[in-house]
């Protein structure tokens, strides 16, 4: 097989499985092995969808850490005979701790001791002969919550991708902000049900030194005094002002959480308060996997197994409270708090979702619980401030009248090809064709999102796509006016021209690059819809027109074609 022949193929080859490809866009099928499937996605701008602002408790985040390494290091120091009486957390969404010991002799060993073990993490602020006062350096502290932020949007990245939402915007807006974005969101409500689940998941052991009367007791005295109730707040406002409130009663590290009754339709109803302990240091961040199982009666429950870590943590904490009750808390509410009869060595753990509900409630609930903990627990707790919900019209409007403009643009390109270059304006036509099928073809493999930014690509694609004939064709009437033959114009004007095409396709694919790289949102549609374009450029219009031009001279034997 000839060259000439093996191009022509491969051409062939090319426009076929371009055509293929593009269907589903237009037909619906019943998918076949030898068919595709994948079409071009829309935008949030053209065809509408779920538009959210969720803010990002930060500060919580850092105070949790503050009390953690404040255990931490209580343990640490007594490991390293360092008398400390007392590590307190006076400011701890501030990052700071307080150490309280007797005379300058410990708090030289302690200065001495952070300095060597927490050199860029904890600075000393303040220090006398009984206490002193370290807090994060501001640089941690930064680097910390920007960790945070990110952590988040990974994990409503994962969450949402458990949808099978395509090409989702999730974006940081602020110091704590997030912008969601899900074009198409089918299920709106269930989108933001997810989102909103922030699944942080704690184990705590339940402090039996105070009776569930006395604390019943106490809630209902700080309710009464605050005038308020779990049933006129938020359950998170509630909980938090609720404990602030009961701060002088509770004993040291405790928490007062509440479980919903099994006979109640939801917290509001009824429910139990728990008092737990706050130091045992093991959440959801140490889960390996969580999935719906069924208990000993058929009953749905959410199924937990460690990492290794965890489960050595979780094998401790279990066997050091042997008799006790161990709380596995959900957002802030227990959902079960069995005793512990033994040690769990094995690192696994069961969410029983209580009763008094029909069975495919708790089924949906234990799925909606292990999804989100199986596509990652939130470091942070989430506030939904903004919910939009995007109708298509304005991007249908902006989609017709874009789609206008680029027919307009296409009709006076072709025009001006066919009577600036005649014959092989036609052919250039021919190659701008080929050009945006191959274009939808690759955004359609790719499962790309179109957006109104980038049908701004596809349209200065054209522009890109029309100037590469232009040389060719400029290149081929230089060579014809030097008396070349037809095929020696041909062959030397694609040659001549193709230097200039690549610097100039490759300079633009350069910036398109950058844009894809260091851009977010609209601006990676563009640069997405340029990239593809210079490709398709490349091929249509360079190599298959050449493929074209080629079979008419020597297969055709066509001895004339105008320019």
């Amino acid at each position: 097989m000839d060259s000439l022949s093996s191009r022509t193929w491969a051409a062939s080859i090319v426009v076929i499985g371009a055509l293929l490809t593009v269907m589903p866009n237009f037909f619906n099928y019943q998918k076949q092995w030898f068919l595709p499937s994948s079409k071009i996605n829309y935008g949030l701008d053209i065809q509408g969808g779920l538009h959210l602002v969720m803010g990002v408790d930060v500060e919580g985040v850092v105070a949790e850490s503050t009390h953690r390494m404040a255990s931490a290091l209580k343990a640490e120091l007594a490991k390293e005979n360092i008398a400390v009486t007392e590590v307190k957390t006076p400011k701890a969404k501030d990052g700071e701790i307080e150490f309280l010991f007797a005379g300058d002799e410990t708090r030289a060993k302690l200065e001495a001791h952070l300095a060597k073990v927490y050199p860029s993490t904890l600075q000393v602020m303040n220090s006398s002969s009984n206490s002193l006062t370290t807090r994060y350096y501001d640089a941690y502290m930064s680097d910390y919550k920007s960790k945070v932020i990110q952590q988040s949007i990974e994990t409503i990245r994962n969450r949402i991708d458990e949808f099978g939402v395509a090409e989702p915007s999730i974006t940081q807006q602020g110091a704590d902000r997030i912008l969601v974005q899900l074009p198409g969101m089918a299920d709106a409500e269930k989108a933001k049900q997810l989102i909103n689940t922030t699944a942080k998941l704690d184990f705590m052991i339940v402090d039996t030194s105070v009776s569930q009367a006395e604390i019943s007791k106490w809630v209902a005295e700080a309710e009464k005094a605050g005038n308020y109730s779990i049933s006129t707040m938020k359950y998170s406002e509630y909980v938090v002002r609720l404990n602030e409130d009961l701060k002088s009663k509770l004993p040291e590290k405790t928490l007062v959480y509440f479980q919903k009754s099994d006979n109640a339709k939801n917290l509001e109803t009824g429910a139990i308060p728990y008092l737990l302990r706050t130091d045992t240091g093991l959440g959801g961040d140490s889960l390996d996997s969580a999935g719906v199982g069924y208990g000993q009666y058929g009953e749905p429950e959410v199924t937990l197994r460690f990492n290794a870590a965890g489960a050595a943590k979780f094998a401790e904490l279990t066997g050091a409270s042997v008799g006790k009750q161990m709380a596995v808390v959900l957002d802030r509410v227990v959902k079960t708090a069995p005793s512990i009869r033994n040690r769990i060595p094995d690192g696994s753990a069961v969410i029983t979702l209580g009763g008094g509900r029909d069975r495919d409630g708790m089924l949906n609930e234990a799925k909606m619980i292990s999804t989100a903990l199986r596509a990652g627990a939130l470091p942070a707790s989430l506030e939904q401030l903004e919910e939009r919900r995007v109708g298509p019209s304005l991007g249908a409007d902006a989609l017709q009248k874009a789609g206008m403009g680029s027919v307009v643009g296409a009709v006076l390109i072709i025009l001006f090809m066919l009577i600036h270059y005649k014959g092989m304006g036609f052919i250039s036509v021919v190659g701008l064709i080929f050009n945006f099928l191959l274009m939808f073809a690759l955004l359609s493999t790719l499962g790309a999102t179109l957006t109104l930014p980038g049908i701004a690509g596809i349209a200065l694609t054209v522009g890109v796509a029309v100037d590469a004939n232009v040389l060719i064709n400029e290149r081929i009437r230089e060579e014809l006016k030097k008396g070349a033959s037809l095929k020696g114009a041909i062959q030397e004007g694609y040659n001549k021209a193709l230097s200039a095409i690549l610097d100039s396709n490759i300079t633009t694919a350069a910036t398109a690059v950058v844009l894809l790289y260091f851009g977010t949102g609209p601006v990676r549609g563009f640069a997405v819809t340029l990239l593809v374009g210079i490709v398709a450029t490349m091929i249509a219009n360079v190599f298959i027109s050449k493929v074209i031009v080629d079979n008419l001279v020597y297969r055709f034997r066509v001895q004339k074609i105008s320019v």
